[in-house]
């Protein structure tokens, strides 16, 4: 049986005082969780404040990014290398706020999936379609093509270790839900590309979803059979929303 994952993503939110007393709630909370993964993805620069905190707990740190080379002249950059120096042990990857707004190609996306698996630590792959790919009916056709160049450059094993998000991207921030036959049928979709090179690996793989997880559906969300947690963005910004749906991935062990 898989263990379910759930991973707050922060994204560009909070000053130290106020991430300082998030991650403090949150390891709070979290010591009488159990049977799940618990992972938070800050800002790069609030990484080593979060790590401290989160030092001897069972709640993991991630990045929310990851720079395609190791070291050089790329200013403005943080090498993974760099933020796995701090305690990290996930980075997320393709986000589609990366894709859409900073033009991340999936060519792109799987070299940086790359440059983490490399470094030890564990890529959450975001992969969805947009509002016009979905009414097109092509989110399988998106979702396995983005899945594909993964495979292309790392081959059949590429998703031995890594965790995979499903982000429908129309359903990010507008508060526009996927319904739970909705994202278990790409989740299976998902589930069953990946089986096509490696069936062990699809079995063991954790698939989230990314699409406005909150307090209220995240039960019935990840009780479907394929969903194994959630992607967090704006519910886990208070502590106590993101311990409701981590106490959903419990009950729905």
């Amino acid at each position: 049986m898989r263990t379910p994952l759930v991973a707050g993503n922060w994204k560009m939110n909070g000053s130290r005082e106020t991430i300082k007393e998030l991650i403090n709630g949150v390891v709070e909370g979290a010591k009488v969780l159990n049977g799940i993964d618990i992972a938070v993805c800050p800002s790069a620069i609030h990484i080593a404040d979060v790590t401290e905190v989160t030092a001897g707990s069972n709640v993991a740190v991630g990045s929310q990014h990851a720079c395609i080379e190791l070291k050089g002249a790329f200013t403005g950059e943080t090498s993974i290398d760099m933020i796995k120096e701090f305690g990290c042990q996930y980075a997320i990857v393709g986000h589609s706020e990366r894709r859409t707004i900073y033009g991340e190609t999936d060519e792109m996306v799987a070299k940086k999936f790359a440059v983490v698996k490399k470094t030890g630590m564990i890529p959450i792959f975001c992969i969805g379609e947009t509002l016009e790919e979905r009414e097109a009916n092509i989110t399988e056709k998106v979702c396995a093509h983005q899945i594909d160049v993964v495979f292309a450059l790392e081959g059949d094993n590429a998703f031995e270790g890594a965790v995979i998000a499903y982000e429908p991207v129309w359903a990010i921030g507008t508060g526009k839900t996927a319904s739970p036959e909705q994202a278990q049928a790409v989740h299976a979709f998902i589930r069953q590309h990946i089986a096509e090179r490696n069936a062990d690996i699809a079995e063991k793989v954790q698939i989230l979803y990314g699409g406005s997880m909150n307090p209220m559906n995240a039960k019935e969300l990840m009780d479907q059979k394929d969903i194994d947690g959630g992607l967090i963005g704006g519910a886990s910004l208070k502590h106590e929303d993101f311990l409701v749906i981590c106490q959903a991935a419990q009950v729905s062990i």
